[in-house]
């Protein structure tokens, strides 16, 4: 037997706080057969619910009934986005670059929440490719393999200074797997310029499979790919305030990379 159940987002804002308004807003969505799965406060005076519903219509009649309601004001009913469940399950909105929209911005105190928001994206399936960027020791690779983890993903590393420098110049046949997700450090590629590694790099790319680039602007000034091919670009500082720089901590020192602790 399928199940033919729908899931909705639904975000509004308390615009006169009263005892018991939350429960009226389920006992409507009890009568109208549409369960709640998951609330919480997504921002002040606001609430965001994931919904599940067998009828359409039924939808409908429920925003008909909250646009007459004046304590709130519906502010979203739709079929929920990634970053509308990631909301409701952590109580607030990732920030996204408000020029680019493909770029998500972090901090170290939400690894968590990062943790969640690419375990979402490995889950997606098919091509994936991901930037990350962040100093170094700020999480970025054990946000990788957490999120890894949590997505039921084998991890795989073509290039990491994570334990010791790995450059990969052969995989076996079991490890072009398209449940793999292959990590590649972009500095460290970029210093290796032996044709086996990047034979590699070139045959995995072709993988229906994700990638996650450390320093993807590294990468991609050695490489044939660019900007443009990455699906995603997340950002993580230790505080909102910190630039990701890749300039060399020693203005006299001609290896642009000499500040990455290999």
């Amino acid at each position: 037997m399928t199940d033919d159940r729908k899931d909705w987002y639904f975000e509004y804002e308390i615009l006169h706080n009263r005892p018991g308004l939350l429960g009226d807003i389920a006992s409507l969505m009890g009568m109208l057969s549409i369960n709640i799965i998951m609330i919480n406060g997504v921002e002040d005076a606001r609430r965001g619910m994931l919904l599940l519903s067998r009828d359409d219509r039924q939808i409908k009649r429920l925003r008909i009934i909250l646009d007459i309601m004046e304590t709130i004001e519906v502010r979203k009913l739709r079929r929920p986005k990634l970053r509308d469940k990631l909301a409701v399950m952590h109580g607030r909105y990732i920030k996204s670059d408000s020029d680019d929209k493909k770029t998500f911005r972090f901090v170290r105190d939400e690894l968590g929440v990062l943790v969640d928001f690419m375990a979402e994206l490995f889950n997606k399936g098919g091509h994936v490719l991901i930037g990350i960027r962040g100093m170094p020791r700020v999480g970025k690779t054990e946000s990788i393999v957490a999120a890894s983890v949590s997505a039921n993903k084998r991890w795989l590393f073509l290039s990491s200074t994570l334990l010791k420098q790995t450059v990969r110049t052969k995989l076996m046949k079991d490890e072009y797997s398209t449940d793999n997700v292959f990590i590649i450090d972009g500095v460290v590629s970029a210093k290796q310029f032996g044709e086996d590694h990047w034979r590699v790099l070139r045959e995995v790319m072709q993988i229906p499979a994700v990638k996650v680039v450390e320093h993807p602007d590294i990468f991609v000034q050695q490489s044939d790919y660019t900007l443009d091919d990455f699906d995603y670009f997340i950002e993580l500082r230790s505080d909102s305030d910190q630039e990701i720089t890749y300039k060399s901590l020693e203005p006299d020192q001609s290896d642009e990379f000499s500040m990455f602790d290999f």
